[in-house]
């Protein structure tokens, strides 16, 4: 599990790959100058922050590797802060099955696998 701390005296704890995909799309959306408020909750809890230019924030991790990213689970939770200016966890959504390069110097059908190689 690792932690996002807001202001060095707030800190959630939140398990590395869901932090991984928060700390991309907050970085995302502060470099495009939004601002936008923050839920997190747990069992017990819920807490909304504010969040702008101007918020100290840190992203420690458990782990020594980052999580491989879900990009349809970053475009889903950048277009919810978008449309209502909160930030929240959502559910994550499958992973797009990975699309094969094609191999050079061969042909391939209409399902984008190599039938012939020349």
């Amino acid at each position: 599990m690792g932690q996002l701390v807001y202001d060095s005296n707030t800190t959630f704890t939140i398990d590395d790959r869901t932090l991984a995909h928060l700390q991309v799309v907050i970085l995302d959306k502060l470099r495009r100058n939004e601002s936008f408020a923050l839920d997190l909750h747990d069992d017990r809890h819920m807490q909304t922050v504010w969040i702008n230019q101007r918020s100290a924030l840190a992203f420690h991790y458990s782990g020594n590797r980052r999580p491989a990213l879900n990009h349809n689970w970053l475009e889903l939770m950048s277009a919810e802060a978008g449309l209502g200016g909160v930030l929240r966890v959502l559910p994550e959504p499958p992973q797009p099955p990975p699309v094969a390069a094609p191999v050079p110097g061969g042909t391939s059908g209409s399902d984008g696998r190599v039938t012939s190689l020349a």
